[in-house]
């Protein structure tokens, strides 16, 4: 396919509500008493209207089109509800690692039903759509356990738990978080990160410092904790208040230990100090960890978050 092929026709655009049900039928068994089921498809539902406008709004494909550069013509920006096989649709997507264009890849936003690993050739075959942009990987959603897929490299786990059923768990004597007031101490933070990255070389493609206008948006919102160990500052932990995988969450967006504070067996207990500085026991706290990240992976296990599913990357012919 060359950039001025024209893409293949697709199949008639569900609703954002049926874009919303096929979504929450592919979360894990354990998520759906976590909240009432209709108001976790009303936080769906308005999530997939913004996956209908890229597919239909032609002026935002423009815009996205003369903002990334990336070569094809606008209307190949689009996203595509795509035929799969005889019983699948797919919303596809094409995406930029960190809105590289040197790193497009095809993202499967959302399926008609669960994807099973039998369903990757089909998908793979499926994402020949934006062949213009020379992908070369698909990421795909599924809420099976890491070891089911373990011949594909591993994208991000969600690692999730209400919030009220973290709050018991023991927190070792001298740990303690406080509100973080400022920024201050962002560059103790960052050599926190550089000692981390020091020691484990793929740790940067796994977790990076919370950016400075994120950060302040934690503190503004009164959700970022300055970790204290020993009578030390020791690190940060914080979250933003936001919907994930439809469900009303207290996201994290930090959790950050000091050199001094590694290798104590404190990681769990940041998720559990957490939980008891959060306002409300019923929603639930929820993260996005490396499925390649074992430290981290293993922490949120110990403080009882369960791992709920996450991303995959299959490579493309």
């Amino acid at each position: 396919m060359t950039t001025t092929d024209p893409l293949p026709f697709t199949p008639e655009l569900p609703t954002a509500a049926e874009l919303a049900a096929f979504t929450l039928a592919a979360q894990h068994p354990v998520t759906h008493g976590w909240l009432d089921r209709a108001a976790r498809l009303r936080n769906l539902t308005e999530e997939h209207e913004f996956d209908l406008q890229l597919a239909t709004d032609l002026d935002l494909a423009v815009q996205r089109a003369q903002f990334l550069n990336a070569g094809p013509a606008a209307p190949a920006y689009l996203n595509r509800w795509v035929t799969v096989s005889a019983d699948l649709h797919a919303m596809l997507s094409i995406r930029f690692e960190g809105l590289d264009v040197t790193k497009p890849f095809v993202d499967v936003s959302v399926t008609s039903r669960p994807v099973t690993r039998a369903d990757l050739p089909a998908l793979m075959d499926a994402a020949r759509v934006y062949a213009a942009f020379r992908p070369p990987r698909l990421r795909v959603w599924s809420a099976a356990p890491l070891t089911d897929w373990a011949d594909l490299d591993p994208d991000r786990r969600v690692l999730a738990a209400p919030v009220g059923d973290l709050r018991g768990r023991p927190v070792p004597d001298g740990l303690t978080l406080t509100p973080t007031p400022d920024a201050s101490r962002s560059a103790d933070a960052q050599a926190a990160y550089d000692a981390v990255d020091a020691d484990h070389p793929h740790h940067p493609h796994e977790a990076r410092l919370l950016p400075a206008e994120d950060l302040q948006e934690c503190i503004d919102a009164g959700t970022m904790f300055d970790v204290h160990w020993r009578g030390g500052w020791a690190g940060y932990a914080g979250t933003l208040a936001s919907p994930q995988l439809g469900l009303d969450a207290q996201v994290v967006q930090e959790l950050l230990l000091a050199p001094r504070a590694r290798a104590q067996g404190l990681g769990a207990a940041l998720s559990t100090l957490l939980a008891r500085h959060l306002p409300d026991p019923a929603q639930v706290l929820s993260g996005t960890i490396h499925g390649r990240n074992r430290g981290a992976l293993s922490a949120a296990h110990r403080a009882g978050r369960h791992d709920v599913g996450g991303w995959w990357w299959a490579p493309l012919p």
